[in-house]
């Protein structure tokens, strides 16, 4: 519906918009648009590098026409693309295989942040360019491991008993279920704190099989009465979800397992008023899509990738920045920057029909990343991701005097021991969160904390 809806003409003579607050460079356009919704101050900005290729183009021409998050609509584009060609393309650190299978998740208001919209153009164009991908392998639903696997899996062969007579003579393998003719799944969950309230399920294995569709592909449940397995399975996850339901939602064990750092976290919003809609001239989508069959069909021929003398170079001096690790629940759901980094600059490069990651590859890649980096500090913020510790860091902050150790005490109450105490204020302290100095009294010094 999004796509098959009126242009709207404009009268008059509105000011120019300021593309850099939607993070485009100038480019000339003499076109005055008044339905631009300006961003609040502290809101991230996308740096133009982002904007590289034919995805850049292809984000220009839709970006006009869309209420959706120019930045929703790029990484919409680049996973699903990345989903579509497959497992083939991929990079190499050490023995570990990255392939173009990305996850997403998308923070915004609901409704408000027009983060199913972003979607509608990108999945009409890769629609144009894979009908058969955009009809077999986008799903949505997701709820449980088995679910997961069954769609990509391997033949199911089970043992049963051979019968003769009435007796059974034997035993033979005889296959339940035929393999999944196509391993990837495009996956896009527009309620994703429902997919976050199953994984906290007790026995529910739904996070520990998405980690390894990220990391390898090779997926495996071992329930007795129904074992599944998956080998060589490209799976790409976007996830809709609001700021409150994820920091209400996101535990302990999401965030130290790993499986939230296997998604890139995109804060998105509605960009622009568009009462009657917008439309992109469907020659101009045709064309794009023509452009990208010859990119898919290049890149299906692809496998490993590696980058050229200059981007090694730069990703020498960035690597450090990238690897090394940062406290608090930022830390811990930005830890896997140089991995995303390498994925994103491998479908950049691909865009460009490249044999090598160049540098503009790895500098649209870092560009993406960077947004998805101030994303992350914007919603997590001054949090360390364990619960005691947060609870203690809002408390400090809310009495602003120096608070002591009877204070902290006395607003646990009973229900935290001592050593669950101390153990939650060394980690803000070694969080940079909060300080400490002491007052001599005569005897014992009284410890003060203050937030930093």
């Amino acid at each position: 519906s999004d796509v098959c809806s009126s242009d709207l003409n404009f009268n008059g003579d509105p000011p120019s918009p300021n593309w850099e607050d939607f993070g485009f460079a100038d480019d000339g356009r003499e076109e005055s648009d008044s339905s631009i919704i300006q961003p609040p101050d502290w809101w991230p900005t996308l740096d133009p590098a982002a904007l590289h290729g034919l995805a850049g183009e292809i984000v220009r021409a839709i970006e006009p026409h869309t209420e959706g998050d120019p930045v929703a609509v790029l990484l919409n584009l680049l996973v699903g693309l990345g989903n579509c060609i497959g497992r083939s393309p991929h990079g190499l650190v050490g023995k570990e295989r990255h392939a173009l299978n990305e996850n997403v998740l998308f923070v915004g208001d609901t409704a408000q942040g027009r983060k199913g919209t972003a979607w509608a153009y990108p999945r009409y164009v890769l629609s144009l360019v894979a009908p058969d991908w955009a009809s077999k392998c986008v799903k949505s639903g997701l709820s449980s491991a088995e679910g997961l696997i069954f769609h990509v899996r391997d033949e199911i062969w089970k043992r049963q008993p051979i019968r003769k007579g009435g007796k059974v003579i034997g035993y033979e393998n005889v296959m339940v279920e035929e393999a999944a003719d196509d391993k990837r799944l495009f996956i896009v969950e527009s309620e994703f704190v429902l997919v976050l309230t199953v994984m906290h399920r007790d026995g529910n294995s739904l996070s520990a099989r998405l980690r390894e569709a990220w990391d390898c592909g090779d997926l495996s449940t071992l329930t007795r009465n129904s074992p599944l397995k998956a080998t060589g399975a490209h799976i790409s996850v976007i996830g809709h979800i609001t700021k409150q339901e994820l920091l209400a939602r996101l535990d302990d064990t999401s965030t130290g397992n790993g499986f939230i750092n296997r998604f890139l976290i995109a804060l998105v919003r509605r960009s622009r008023e568009l009462p009657e809609g917008g439309i992109v001239p469907e020659e101009q989508l045709q064309g794009y899509a023509d452009r990208l069959v010859r990119v898919v069909d290049s890149a299906r021929r692809t496998t490993e990738m590696q980058r050229d003398t200059e981007a090694r170079a730069l990703w020498a001096s960035i690597y450090h920045d990238l690897s090394t690790g940062r406290p608090g629940l930022v830390g811990k759901v930005t830890a896997r920057a140089e991995a995303h980094v390498l994925r994103l600059s491998l479908i950049y490069a691909l865009l460009d029909r490249s044999e090598e990651i160049r540098v503009e590859h790895l500098q649209a890649a870092l560009a993406v990343w960077r947004y998805c980096e101030k994303s992350a500090r914007l919603i997590f913020g001054e949090k360390v991701g364990n619960a005691d510790a947060d609870r203690l860091l809002a408390m400090i902050r809310n009495w602003g005097a120096g608070v002591t150790d009877t204070d902290i005490y006395k607003y646990f109450g009973r229900h935290k021991s001592a050593e669950e105490r101390e153990s939650a204020i060394r980690l803000l302290i070694a969080s940079g969160l909060i300080q400490t100095h002491q007052e001599h009294t005569g005897g014992r010094p009284r410890t003060h904390y203050k937030a930093a």
